[in-house]
């Protein structure tokens, strides 16, 4: 199932694009911190970067970044919270989070993971590579991804999806470099971001058990401190 989970429907939900400016909006405030301008600030561009692709309005990412970098009254105060677990049927799951109000958002995390199983700090993670994660989609027929992949530095990457889209996967620090080679190589970055890779995808036996690991992704996708979803779950 890749490195992250994708909702099969929040592309058509009639709230998607609002719900992905929200997140985008709070990863801009975050990244802010480490100053306003995008040229000296590597991780708040490649997150410029990706709101523009998602036709976020200016003024809306203007205002993300002044208020995370504290030039405006009411500065954002979000943390990150990671917290990790089983989804049904032992799937592992690494669930980030963005919230500004820590009690509330490990409440929300107890209810949705009563049909699974919250874990401590390192219960799943051990199951995981850290790596920094790139979507691009190839400008051409002709371009080679496993060429791409090596030529711009990703230490491996995945094939393209139905959407033809291709992750590349590249060490922690090394993100902004290969976004950089890419479209040298023939690929357009789609979005680029450090994340969770599950080392031993999980193959379940049947239909039914997906559909309740997919149910159990959906509403914790649905929450409003969720971020992103990692899970390890083949297929």
């Amino acid at each position: 199932m890749g490195a992250q989970w994708k909702s099969k429907h929040k592309e058509i939900a009639a709230n998607a694009k609002g719900k992905i400016f929200g997140k985008l909006a709070k990863e801009i405030m975050v990244a802010a911190r480490g100053g306003a301008d995008p040229a000296s600030n590597s991780r708040l561009r490649l997150v410029v970067e990706q709101a523009k692709k998602a036709s976020m309005p200016k003024d809306t990412l203007d205002r993300a970044i002044k208020k995370g970098a504290g030039l405006l009254d009411g500065g954002a105060q979000l943390e990150r919270f990671v917290y990790e677990g089983f989804a049904p049927h032992r799937v592992p799951v690494i669930v980030e989070c963005l919230s500004d109000n820590v009690n509330r958002t490990m409440s929300s995390m107890r209810v949705l993971f009563r049909k699974g199983q919250l874990g401590a700090e390192g219960s799943v993670s051990w199951d995981f590579d850290y790596v920094g994660m790139i979507e691009a989609t190839a400008n051409s027929t002709d371009a080679d991804v496993e060429v791409a992949a090596i030529e711009a530095g990703a230490q491996d990457f995945e094939p393209a999806d139905e959407d033809g889209t291709v992750l590349f996967i590249t060490d922690t620090t090394d993100l902004d470099v290969v976004c950089k080679a890419l479209p040298a190589q023939g690929f357009t970055v789609a979005s680029a971001k450090l994340g969770y890779r599950p080392k031993n995808p999980v193959t379940l036996s049947n239909d039914t058990e997906r559909e309740e690991v997919e149910a159990f992704l959906e509403a914790m996708d649905a929450d409003d401190d969720v971020q992103n979803v990692y899970v390890g779950l083949a297929g």
